[in-house]
């Protein structure tokens, strides 16, 4: 509790909680809003590729869209972190802030399970394999879960 405690009145900390600036807290929850809107908006236009909508879509071609999903997500964890050192003693204490941080890693981890096993098929617009659909529904959720829990954040 006493590195958290320091933690909270580092210079960074204060700079991004208490300086008024427009480039502390709100760039960095700019940044961690279009990051995490980047990873789970292009993820849940893939997952609802391959749950039939936009069939004339080829699906081959959407792989070129991880490399950006990554992107968002690095944004994401960089500015959440920044977000964290804002007030680490509150959000490490947060039941909520687990479980967000739970659904984004069971989210990243189905993100890369999508690609491995779907998009690393050479017949893929052929045919989808087996758990493709699977891996779509539970990659929705995973998301909804975790901007959910994010926003819950500042309430519970």
């Amino acid at each position: 509790m006493d590195f958290l405690q320091s933690l909270s009145q580092s210079a960074f900390s204060r700079w991004v909680s208490e300086s008024g600036s427009l480039l502390g807290y709100p760039t960095i929850l700019f940044l961690h809003t279009i990051g995490l809107g980047t990873v789970a908006g292009l993820n849940a236009g893939i997952d609802l590729r391959l749950l039939g909508f936009g069939g004339r879509i080829p699906l081959a071609p959407l792989d070129r869209v991880f490399p950006a999903m990554w992107l968002g997500f690095v944004v994401s964890a960089l500015s959440g972190l920044a977000l964290l050192v804002a007030d680490p003693v509150t959000r490490l204490t947060q039941t909520i802030f687990y479980v967000k941080l739970l659904f984004v890693a069971l989210a990243v981890i189905n993100m890369q399970m999508l690609r491995t096993r779907v998009f690393r098929d050479p017949a893929i617009d052929q045919r989808l394999p087996a758990n493709a659909r699977l891996l779509a529904v539970t990659s929705l959720i995973f998301w909804l879960g975790a901007t959910t829990a994010g926003r819950l954040i500042a309430y519970i």
